[in-house]
């Protein structure tokens, strides 16, 4: 059985997303195919947040966010190296902790004197990091829930570029734009009040949350039917 821990590491989670999921992922979805599950459920999450429905956003953003991880399996991207490169305990743009830009971002600045020290272990320390630069109470959930949207689809625009042009630039966007979403999903839950890896273990507590097998066993009617 496997099964996803409170303390989990961003490293274990894409693990285990990998021995749950990667066989029928490769045999059964292309690229586009995930990138629409994701945005599927990502919007659920947000009509959810529209709805005032906190159970709904949190399982939609979760299983969302499980898609993406896919997708960063496929594409082998390690999610926690590229966050800690793009955040290390500092805005990108400012630098500081907590973030003092404005709305209107310029050129960011160097990140100067970081300390390798302060790297996040877990999911959760990941998580309370992003709530140290970027505090939830600057923002409402739906803003929130407004800019996760806008980066699932920038991330989106950065993979169909990439796959049209296959330039090694275009991969380091699509790396860029991976750190950013998983960061903007951090900030929905530090929003929600909830532990996104507390949250992640409960839903991933006996291997695939609906069949509940390994790999998972999952139809595509399983799939496209799947509410929450």
């Amino acid at each position: 059985m496997a099964f996803v821990k409170p303390d989990t590491t961003i490293k274990e989670y894409q693990a285990f997303i990998k021995e749950i999921y990667g066989l029928p992922n490769d045999r059964y979805f292309n690229l586009q195919d995930m990138i629409v599950n994701m945005e599927r459920f990502a919007t659920r999450g947000l009509k959810g947040i529209r709805k005032e429905n906190k159970e709904k956003t949190k399982i939609n953003l979760l299983i969302s966010f499980s898609w993406f991880i896919s997708i960063t399996n496929q594409l082998h991207i390690d999610i926690e190296e590229e966050l800690w490169k793009r955040f290390p305990y500092v805005c990108f743009y400012c630098a500081s902790c907590p973030c003092v830009c404005g709305k209107d971002k310029g050129k960011p600045l160097p990140k100067e004197n970081i300390d390798l020290n302060k790297k996040p272990k877990t999911l959760s320390q990941f998580q309370a990091m992003f709530e140290e630069i970027y505090p939830s109470r600057h923002r409402t959930l739906e803003h929130s829930g407004v800019h996760f949207i806008e980066e699932i689809g920038e991330f989106s625009e950065a993979l169909l570029r990439y796959r049209s042009n296959r330039q090694k630039k275009d991969f380091k966007e699509v790396e860029t734009e991976a750190a950013d979403l998983a960061s903007c999903c951090m900030e929905v839950f530090s929003s929600l009040g909830k532990d996104m890896a507390k949250e992640l273990s409960k839903l991933f507590s006996n291997n695939c949350h609906i069949c509940h097998k390994i790999p998972c066993e999952c139809n595509f009617k399983n799939i496209t039917d799947f509410e929450s």
